[in-house]
């Protein structure tokens, strides 16, 4: 019988510099996609999402999981139109049940989406990558941002560094570092220093227990609906998977996961497993966890980080750095027997690979839209888990 992952890719929708036709090409025969022009907390209407589905198919493509359909900053905050903007997202969930779409991915990270400190971080073999830099970042929030208080968050050695490394730069090299570091914060670009101040100022005095708190209520409202539509919330990791500019954190660890699947007993609540996330803490065991929740997955990203030992990562080749991926992918396939044994109409599992290299030809054209997107990078790094998967079927008699 055949245990293959259903084998996705990420489209950013018509203004993708990688167009459906190319992902075709890849051998992905799902896309991971979102109607990335809805603002967050607007309802997303079924003739929006059948336009969208209906170019993903043209392409002869399935539309597999949706990343992400946004949590309004309101509802993290439990404050202003918290109420309006849960019925909006009931209202898209019914909708996309109907339009057949079933997976549906979200984050509840305050403020950031991801963030890393160099998007352009030069490699050995001369490919560029996503980096995370730690006294870059403290540089950012003590001397660029100034975020009252920032300093208690680092020792004395770290805002040593990040004094050097902010006295080092140009006043235009601060600006394209703020620029380029700050696009990425609420997930748009054309953002400034005010507006994330501002964003902080929401969050002033929101504290773990909060937070957790208003994703409880989230979770409360939304999974029945979820279930009634047919379809699985898949919340996506914390990255870097640790508080960050002084904002709680809630789904960076084990005991996390734990927490967040006894807040709500939904077969809706569910989670996305980004196996690259996690690795930015070196204290996840990331087979173990991804083991410990395997029945709650519903969607995965499968890539890697490689750390220096000093708080700083980047993002590895796939099958490379801290993360186990024979043993992930292994783990990953023995779930889906398990479930298929059971009759889990879900038994295959969607995984995409995951914040590719720029490299090849894609290092002479213009800076990619969507950092870490790019086309090659990503096409290697699918090879690389399929090969993996081809290899371990085979070896378990499948």
């Amino acid at each position: 019988m055949s245990i293959n992952m259903e084998q996705t890719f990420r489209w950013y929708g018509p203004k993708d510099p990688v167009p459906l036709q190319f992902v075709r090409q890849t051998g992905a025969t799902g896309v991971v996609s979102s109607l990335h022009h809805i603002p967050y907390g607007e309802v997303w209407s079924v003739e929006e999402i059948e336009k969208h589905k209906h170019l993903i198919e043209e392409a002869g493509l399935n539309w597999s999981v949706v990343e992400s359909l946004p949590v309004h900053e309101e509802i993290k905050t439990g404050t202003g139109r918290c109420g309006e903007y849960i019925e909006n997202y009931k209202t898209s969930l019914r909708n996309l049940g109907k339009c057949g779409i079933h997976v549906i991915t979200y984050n509840f990270m305050p403020v950031l989406d991801w963030i890393r400190t160099d998007l352009r971080y030069k490699l050995p073999d001369g490919s560029e990558a996503l980096y995370f830099n730690q006294a870059q970042f403290a540089a950012f929030e003590l001397f660029i941002l100034k975020r009252e208080g920032a300093e208690k968050d680092y020792t004395q050695e770290k805002i040593a560094e990040a004094k050097a490394f902010y006295e080092s730069m140009t006043p235009e090299e601060v600006k394209n570092f703020t620029t380029a570091l700050i696009d990425n914060f609420p997930g748009f670009k054309g953002v400034t220093l005010e507006d994330v101040r501002a964003m902080l100022a929401k969050y002033q005095t929101l504290t773990r227990a909060d937070l957790e708190k208003n994703l409880k209520h989230f979770l409360s409202e939304v999974c029945p609906v979820a279930e009634e539509a047919g379809c699985i919330l898949v919340i996506h990791p914390d990255d870097p998977p640790y508080p960050i500019l002084g904002l709680p954190r809630i789904f960076s660890t084990a005991d996390d996961v734990k927490r967040l699947l006894a807040m709500v007993d939904s077969p809706a609540n569910g989670i996305c497993f980004c196996a690259g996330s996690f690795s930015g803490r070196l204290d996840n065991n990331i087979v173990e966890m991804f083991k410990a929740c395997a029945d709650r997955v519903g969607f995965v990203h499968l890539r890697s980080t490689q750390h220096d030992g000093n708080g700083n990562f980047f993002e590895a080749n796939h099958l490379e750095g801290v993360v186990d991926m024979y043993g992930l992918v292994k783990a990953i396939l023995e779930e889906q027997i398990r479930r298929k044994k059971a009759g889990r109409a879900d038994w295959r599992l969607p995984f995409r690979p995951d914040h590719g290299h720029t490299m090849l030809d894609d290092l002479a054209k213009p800076p990619c839209p969507n950092p870490g997107y790019t086309a090659i990078g990503r096409l290697k790094g699918l090879a690389e888990i399929r090969g993996l998967e081809h290899g371990i079927i085979r070896s378990m008699g499948y």
